[in-house]
């Protein structure tokens, strides 16, 4: 997964110094056959001093070999430096994911080193200080809001956008996005982040159109096609799911439909596209200071965040609560 260019540079120089070793272990060997020669005048000694020469050229070989081995483990251990990956962390899932992919790094040569912090700002703060490699708690918005806010210098790793945690339509009165007619009432969120959301995932399945360009800062005021005249009741995000028996349907965030016993891949009549223009700015990340984020470590981290094990245990575990993220990145 990681690029460990130091071992190529090690084989190299492990080569050259087996070849210098043996060179000189032989040329002091046959220096003795040529004089032990010169005082024989027997086939028996030459006989013997060849096959003196192959012992001593063999054990030439062996010494080398450990030598250089010894002296390219040093080497390459010198040039990658520091193998451990420091992170901070939510705890779910962020922690929960990590936690799985200690073994592939390991495997890497890696030791994947997870603090859980229970804020949101100072996973940030160890990260921009160095005292953090990454962090893996936040999305993109928030994280473009907090490099303003606070001057800090954060980007998202390269392949650092893991996993997404999507917005759902639920059935309230009405259990099929086909069932809706003329004057139905749709819950939304009404905080500014999450009524925008709603709104972008109403857009995708075409019950409404927004103004162009409004993106993540849309607002019911941006609707600009209704066809349906659909009531869209702004509730606060928590309330949404107690609201589905006066609703013809809902929207809610992944945590409150889990916490309401709705599950997002069995009881979600639709839910945000990755390709979404909430997705990009909603999927969660790695976060490195910049000039770190292409790192043979923090490679190291995001491939291993992608690898099928990683995918396969957020599918198993999260029941489309958490999704892995395989849009552009």
């Amino acid at each position: 997964m990681g690029n460990f260019p130091a071992r190529a540079v090690g084989a190299e120089k492990e080569n050259i110094m087996k070849k210098k070793l043996v060179a000189a272990f032989t040329a002091a060997v046959l220096g003795s056959a040529v004089l032990a020669g010169c005082g024989s005048s027997s086939s028996s000694d030459t006989a013997a001093t060849t096959a003196a020469t192959a012992a001593a050229t063999e054990a030439a070989a062996d010494t080398a070999s450990t030598a250089a081995d010894t002296a390219s483990t040093e080497t390459a251990a010198a040039a990658d430096g520091d193998t451990t990956i420091t992170v901070a962390a939510s705890q779910t899932p962020h922690s929960e994911i990590l936690e799985q992919a200690k073994s592939i790094l390991a495997d890497e040569g890696y030791d994947l080193e997870v603090t859980v912090f229970e804020d949101y700002v100072q996973p940030n703060n160890v990260v921009e200080s160095g005292d953090f490699d990454a962090n893996y708690f936040q999305h993109v918005n928030y994280l473009n809001s907090f490099n303003e806010e606070n001057g800090t210098h954060l980007v998202v790793a390269t392949n650092g956008k893991i996993h997404y945690e999507p917005f759902g339509i639920y059935g309230g009165t009405k259990k099929s996005l086909d069932d809706v007619a003329d004057g139905d009432a749709i819950a939304i969120p009404n905080d500014t982040t999450n009524e925008a959301r709603a709104l972008l995932l109403l857009q995708q399945v075409g019950l409404i159109k927004l103004a162009d360009g409004v993106g993540v800062t849309a607002t019911v005021n941006d609707v600009t096609e209704n066809p349906h005249n659909l009531q869209l009741v702004e509730v606060e995000a928590a309330q949404v799911a107690k609201q589905l028996p006066s609703v013809a349907f809902g929207v809610i965030n992944g945590n409150y439909a889990l916490e309401n016993g709705l599950s997002v891949e069995k009881d979600a009549l639709a839910t945000e596209s990755a390709d979404g223009d909430a997705i990009q700015q909603y999927v969660n990340i790695i976060a490195v200071k910049d000039g770190n984020q292409d790192l043979p470590k923090i490679k190291a981290l995001t491939d291993a965040l992608h690898s099928d094990t990683i995918v396969n245990y957020i599918n198993d575990t999260y029941q489309g609560a958490v999704v892995p993220y395989d849009g552009e990145q």
